[in-house]
């Protein structure tokens, strides 16, 4: 065996064995030369070239080079068409929008719209683009439907949306109470009976188990399963059915726009009506960054649409939640900690099977400890215990569930008149129905299982895009305020003694530069090289000891 940090293998062998190998390797050249007699020699043959006594010599080299000009020429020429045309293939699969056989337009605008958007895109800030776009789909669609967290309906409304819906003029909106399998079925009901005093409101459960542009998908059967999990699809023919009836009454094509915040699945939803994966679904915020036309058949036809921006003036939980940027623009330990405090801790501590804890730093590091999420050296990993809560709880794994409010009360954007115009045309009698057999076939968690989180109420969007310009300076005086504070620290960390100096530099990000004075600048540079090389010898050694036991 190679020791570490020792002298090479010895490559030293038995005689016994060398003269085995000998042995073979003679062996093996003495076949390869009574083949080569047997099918004679083939030497390749050497171009002769033109002789010296050949007239027009010259000439006829020249004509020889320009031959193979040419061809090198003909060569990069059918090596650039290649690599443009894998440039098309590779740009029409990263978006498959732009597919001819998945996008179907209805009208030749929406082509003329992603046109210019594409012209756009590279010098507009993307968050104008995804008002832009919502916009468009709100303008082009006759029924919306906001997609909302059966975890948290009210947190994922946005009433800015629903204002401007509103104010489109004849267009119609319905809830979609989508991953209705992760809540508790008598929590279910008591939201469903909340939200439909307001809105037609539809139960559903978006299915995993598609196939993929014409692919089937073959699931893997996992060992351990969640109790509650479902991968057959529910609420899918009560939704189909109040379209088809609005339809019916409408009397002609409709465009249905599906909209929300991220993760709450309205992708998925697109993708279960087609029964095929055409629009992107994945665990990350944020995938859909244009608006994407599917038809269903000749009369239905579904607008896909990139998410509600949240407004930075949300409350700490909803910016954790809602947000894609939050885990980047917030700290994880932040971001996790204002989930944690608006959750049940008995419930948390039974969920993730660790002891109590006294505050969220304490939990982190429990749970690190739990999940074997560790530092060089052994210390736990705060931080990556943050973001591994984050995930689970912005993803569609975690069951945890809200009460509705006591007593109903109408949102100001809403009246008597807005709310019953909103029902027209639909068949509601069915809907009640088809609720309530997919809510009995619902295999959803215990609320013992599960756990009790406080809703932070209606999230506040943007829509306008000045909004938005207003939004920036903001972010930039933060960062620029969080990294005045990094400074200050540092500055005070220079007060202490050479080795916890060393420890806190390793911690500083590597952006920041420190300012030395002109006259010991290339003594502490030396100093600076000398204590790295240092480090780099300790690491060393510290490998080889985690490494040898």
């Amino acid at each position: 065996m190679k020791r570490p940090k020792l002298k090479k293998a010895s490559k030293r062998m038995t005689c016994h064995k060398r003269y085995k190998i000998q042995k073979k390797v003679r062996e093996h050249h003495r076949k390869l030369r009574k083949e080569a007699k047997k099918q004679g020699r083939k030497k390749p043959r050497k171009d002769p070239g033109v002789p010296n006594s050949a007239p027009f010599k010259e000439a006829l080299l020249r004509e020889a080079e320009l031959r193979k000009q040419r061809l090198e020429e003909l060569k990069q020429q059918q090596k650039l068409d290649r690599q443009k045309e894998q440039e098309k293939k590779r740009k029409l699969e990263t978006n498959p929008g732009v597919k001819a056989s998945n996008l179907e337009p209805v009208n030749e605008e929406f082509g003329q719209r992603k046109a210019k958007n594409k012209a756009k895109a590279g010098k507009q800030n993307p968050k104008k683009l995804y008002c832009q776009e919502l916009k468009k789909v709100i303008e082009a669609s006759d029924v919306v439907l906001e997609v909302l967290d059966a975890r948290d309906p009210l947190g994922c409304r946005c009433p800015q949306v629903e204002e401007a819906i509103v104010q489109g003029g004849q267009k119609k909106l319905v809830l979609v109470l989508n991953k209705s399998d992760l809540v508790p079925k008598e929590n279910l009901e008591n939201w469903l009976n909340y939200l439909k005093k307001e809105l037609p409101t539809v139960v559903f459960r978006a299915s995993t188990n598609l196939k993929d542009k014409g692919k089937i998908i073959k699931h893997l059967k996992l060992k351990k399963r969640a109790p509650f999990k479902n991968e057959v699809c529910v609420g899918k023919e009560g939704l189909w059915k109040l379209l088809r009836s609005f339809q019916e009454t409408y009397g002609k094509a409709i465009r249905v726009g599906v909209i929300g915040f991220p993760n709450v699945g309205k992708s998925s939803i697109i993708n279960t009506l087609k029964q095929e994966r055409i629009c992107n679904v994945g665990v990350s915020m944020g995938l859909t960054r244009c608006m994407q036309v599917v038809t269903l058949d000749k009369q239905i036809t579904v607008i896909d649409s990139p998410s509600c921006i949240v407004s930075p003036l949300n409350s700490a939980s909803t910016l954790a939640l809602r947000s894609p940027a939050s885990i980047e623009m917030v700290k994880p330990v932040e971001a996790a900690s204002a989930i944690l405090s608006q959750a049940d801790a008995r419930q948390v501590v039974l969920k993730f099977t660790v002891p109590d804890f006294k505050n969220p730093l304490e939990f982190f590091t429990l749970l690190a400890q739990r999940r074997g999420l560790h530092q060089k050296g052994g210390s736990p990993n705060v931080e990556g215990a943050a973001k591994l809560m984050w995930s689970e709880w912005t993803g569609a794994s975690l069951g945890y569930y809200c009460h509705p409010p006591t007593s109903w009360t109408p949102p100001p954007h809403f009246n008597e008149g807005i709310m019953t115009d909103m029902k027209q045309g639909f068949n509601l009698e069915e809907l009640e129905k088809n609720n309530a057999h997919s809510i009995h076939s619902i295999r959803g968690p215990r609320s013992a299982r599960s756990i009790l989180f406080q809703s932070s109420g209606l999230t506040n969007g943007i829509i306008e895009e000045k909004d938005i310009s207003e939004e920036l300076p903001r972010q930039k005086e933060k960062q620029q305020e969080e990294g005045e504070d990094h400074n200050d620290l540092d500055s005070d960390q220079e007060s202490v003694d050479e080795e916890a100096d060393e420890e806190s530099l390793a911690m500083v990000p590597a952006e920041e530069t420190w300012a030395l004075p002109e006259e010991s600048q290339a003594d502490e540079s030396a100093q600076s090289y000398i204590s790295d090389k240092m480090t780099e010898e300790e690491d060393d050694a510290y490998d080889f000891s985690t490494d040898y036991v």
